[in-house]
Order: structure tokens, then C-alpha cells, then sequence
């Protein structure tokens, strides 16, 4: 039996994102964004890693892996900031008043690996509970809709909802018990 690449690709992207997530967030900072701006740098870079480590051409040697996130995030940190012309200086990330009420990088980081792990735990799906999830969820459609859209029945999307829902519970908990391993 073969590995399954998308399992591979998530492992690796577990291991990268645990070791680089406050580097790259310093990274995006140093090119002068803020928090919630180097957050979206960070999670772009992640998803581009899936999506290159999911295409199977990610460098074989894995030392080559935090060069190649640090590159992604320091160009879409410039490209954001010469689109919002953020030519503004900005604080260094050791400075900033811990009591401030607003979450911290590390906080926002945090929630966007476990939008990537659910990005990838959908991924996983059939093609069907795909899509019902994506209608249903993101899209926020009614289930007549969905269930019109695809030529199905109002009962048939939703247990293809609930089933998906059960999938992705299970994806997302099996990753908790391989992070806390």
C-alpha cells in the first residue's frame, strides 16, 4: 500500500509550522506590518506550502523547507505592504504592550494552523461532501438550494452534511492526539 501524499503533506506541514510559525511572524513584522496583517502572511505561506508539499515538488532536503517559508512570507508581506502602501515605520515585536487587549501573533498564528488543518481535513472528503460542506457551510446556502444545485434530495445533502461533519471532527481530533504525541 502506498502513503496517502495528502496525510504526508499535512505531516510535513505540521512539523514546519510548529518550528516556524514565530520566526515568519517576526519575518512579516520586520517588513513592517502588523499583527493581523503578518498573521495573513504567515497563513499564506502555509497554504502555499500545502499546496506545493500536496504537488510533491517541495525541496527534498528538509533545511531547504524554512528558506523557502521565509521567501514566501517576506514577498507577501511586501506585495501586501505596496498595496496598501504601508510605508509606515513599525514597532518591533518585542516591544508591544502585552496587556493590550488585542490577540497576540502567537494567538493569531495559532488560529490560522487550525484553519489549515481544517483546509486540509476537507480536502480529504469525497467530492460530494466537498462540496456540501463548502455550499453549506462557508457559502452559508440554504439545504434546498444545495440539494437543487446538485441534483439531489434535501435529506441526501443533509446526511452528507452530518457525515462530513462526523470526517472532519474525527480528521481534526486524530491531528490534536499527533500534536500532543
Amino acid at each position: 500500500m502506498t502513503a496517502d501524499p495528502t496525510e504526508d503533506a499535512l505531516a510535513t506541514l505540521d512539523r514546519v509550522v510548529r518550528e516556524q510559525r514565530a520566526p515568519l511572524a517576526r519575518v512579516a513584522r520586520r517588513e513592517g506590518l502588523g499583527a493581523e496583517d503578518a498573521l495573513d502572511c504567515v497563513h499564506d505561506a502555509f497554504c502555499t506550502f500545502l499546496q506545493i508539499a500536496l504537488r510533491g515538488e517541495l525541496p527534498r532536503d528538509v533545511a531547504e523547507h524554512a528558506p523557502l517559508l521565509v521567501g514566501i512570507v517576506r514577498n507577501t508581506a511586501r506585495n501586501k505592504r505596496r498595496r496598501h502602501h504601508l510605508a509606515r515605520a513599525h514597532h518591533a515585536i518585542d516591544t508591544l504592550d502585552p496587556s493590550s487587549s488585542a490577540p497576540s501573533t502567537e494567538t493569531l498564528v495559532a488560529h490560522a494552523e487550525e484553519c489549515v488543518r481544517l483546509r486540509g481535513c476537507v480536502n480529504r472528503l469525497c467530492k460530494t461532501q466537498r462540496t456540501v460542506v463548502m455550499m453549506r457551510l462557508l457559502e452559508e446556502r440554504p439545504g434546498e438550494d444545495v440539494a437543487a444545485t446538485l441534483g439531489l434530495t434535501r435529506g441526501h445533502v443533509d446526511v452528507l452534511l452530518h457525515r462530513a461533519k462526523a470526517s472532519l471532527l474525527v480528521c481534526m481530533t486524530e491531528g490534536d492526539d499527533h500534536h500532543s504525541a
